[in-house]
C-alpha cells in the first residue's frame, strides 16, 4: 500500500454495489479490499445512499493509507458532471431522482467533491477494458454490455463516452427492448409457452429446444443489423462485449461477424476480459 497509489471504484449495480481499491500503476485490484453487497433500489434515498457510504467507508476504514477519491460507474440517466440522478421509470433508484447524489456522498464521506467522479457505467466497463483487458493497445474500440439493458461506449485515441443507443429507435422499438434479458425471456415464452429466468438458462435448453435455437438465430440478425450503422458510424478496430448476455457469445458472435462480413465490414468482436471487474477499473481510471 506504501509504495501505490491507490483509487476506490464503485460499481453500482441494479441490485448490488461492488467495490475495490485499485492499483494505479498496475491497474489490478487490491483483492482484501473487495466489496459486494445487495442494494434495495426501490428503497427510500436514505436507505440507498447509507447501503453506499457503509460499503465505501468499510473499505477505508480498513485501507486508512489509500487516498481518499472514488470513482462511480453509474447507471443512467444521471448527470455525471454534477453528480444529479435523472433515473425515473426504471424500476430502480427512483427515489434518487433529481437529486444532488454527489454532494450528498461528499459530505457524508467527508471527501471533497473533486475527488468523487461519475461515469456511466458501460463507459466505465469500455474504459477498464481498454486500460487493462481485451483493449488494451487499440486506439478505436465499442464497447457493449447487454443484461438487464443495453449499454454502448466508444473510446478513441485515449477518450471513452457513453454512445447512450440504449433508448434510441430500433426496428418497431428501442434497441433496449430486443438486446435485453427481457427480450429473451419474453420471446422464449411467446413462442413455447414456458417462462424461464434468464439467458443462462436458456443456454441449458439450447440443445434440445427448437425455440431456442430460432430465438438465437433472431438475436443475431437484430444484432447484425444494429452494429452495422453504429460500426460505420465509429469504425472501430474491435468491439468488447459484456454483460450476462456474452456468456452465450458462442451461440451468436461467430455468426454476427461472418453476417458483417457479407455487408462489407470486418470487425472482429470479442468478449469482455475482467468480467465485473472491468467496470472498477474504469471508474478509477477516472483519475487518471
Amino acid at each position: 500500500m506504501k509504495n501505490a497509489t491507490h483509487v476506490l471504484g464503485v460499481d453500482i449495480g441494479g441490485s448490488h454495489l461492488t467495490a475495490a481499491l485499485i492499483d494505479m500503476e498496475s491497474n489490478e485490484l487490491l483483492q482484501p479490499s473487495y466489496v459486494r453487497i445487495r442494494v434495495n433500489s426501490k428503497g427510500s434515498a436514505y436507505e440507498i445512499l447509507n447501503t453506499w457510504c457503509e460499503a465505501i467507508e468499510s473499505i477505508f476504514e480498513k485501507f486508512p493509507q489509500a487516498s481518499l477519491k472514488v470513482g462511480f460507474a453509474m447507471p443512467g440517466p444521471f448527470d455525471y458532471e454534477r453528480g444529479i440522478s435523472k433515473i425515473t421509470g426504471l424500476d430502480k433508484y427512483e427515489a434518487l431522482y433529481d437529486l444532488p447524489v454527489k454532494e450528498f456522498l461528499a459530505g457524508r464521506l467527508k471527501i471533497e467533491m473533486d475527488n468523487i467522479r461519475m461515469m456511466n457505467d458501460a463507459a466505465c466497463f469500455l474504459k477498464g477494458e481498454v486500460a487493462a483487458g481485451a483493449g488494451i493497445g487499440y486506439q478505436h474500440v465499442i464497447g457493449l454490455t447487454l443484461g438487464t439493458g443495453t449499454g454502448t461506449a466508444t473510446y478513441h485515441n485515449g477518450i471513452t463516452k457513453d454512445a447512450n443507443l440504449g433508448p434510441s429507435p430500433f426496428m418497431d422499438s428501442i434497441a433496449d427492448n430486443y438486446f435485453s434479458t427481457r427480450w429473451f425471456v419474453n420471446q422464449y415464452y411467446q413462442r413455447s409457452g414456458k417462462q424461464v429466468k434468464d439467458v443462462k438458462e436458456l443456454l441449458t435448453l439450447h440443445s434440445s429446444d427448437m425455440h431456442v435455437s430460432q430465438l438465437f438465430a433472431d438475436f443475431t440478425s437484430n444484432m447484425t443489423l444494429f452494429l452495422k450503422d453504429f460500426i460505420q458510424k465509429e469504425n472501430p478496430e474491435l468491439i468488447i462485449m459484456g454483460g450476462n448476455i456474452s456468456q452465450a457469445a458462442s451461440l451468436f458472435l461467430p455468426q454476427v461477424m461472418a453476417n458483417l462480413s457479407q455487408h462489407g465490414i470486418a470487425v472482429t468482436i470479442v468478449c469482455a476480459a475482467l468480467g465485473e471487474e472491468a467496470a472498477l477499473l474504469g471508474a478509477a481510471n477516472l483519475f487518471q
